[in-house]
């Protein structure tokens, strides 16, 4: 996936979320908000950063524990995540491969990151 139909596939999908997450806190509270939207305890992740670590989760580049260490989050919330967004690209038909790369650690990110980088300048 390219960062162009990356940005495309967030731009697709955030309306959706935003919509979704009003709707499961609509139901969480039983009544409509008495607040302004924006107030309360903010997410996490960002629109942009859930759809990143979906598909990153999905193509089964690293493991949730990664990711979180990654984003500076829990396992837990990137499984939320990935969760909330999975349902999201079926409804818009975006599926997701898995990919034949594998990371376990930070270090393993870098040293594929520096290889690449010398293959491009070669």
């Amino acid at each position: 996936m390219t960062r162009p139909q990356l940005s495309d596939l967030i731009d697709t999908l955030t309306p959706s979320m935003e919509l979704q997450r009003e709707h499961v806190l609509r139901a969480r509270r039983g009544r409509e908000r008495l607040v302004a939207p924006g107030t309360g305890a903010k997410a996490k992740l960002t629109p942009a950063e859930r759809v990143l670590v979906t598909v990153l989760h999905l193509r089964k580049i690293a493991p949730m524990d990664l990711l979180a260490q990654l984003f500076g989050v829990t396992a837990p919330t990137i499984s939320r995540a990935s969760q909330e967004v999975r349902p999201l690209l079926e409804a818009h038909d975006h599926p997701i491969s898995a990919s034949t790369a594998r990371f376990r650690t930070p270090s393993d990110i870098a040293t594929f990151l520096n290889h690449s980088k010398i293959k491009k300048a070669c």
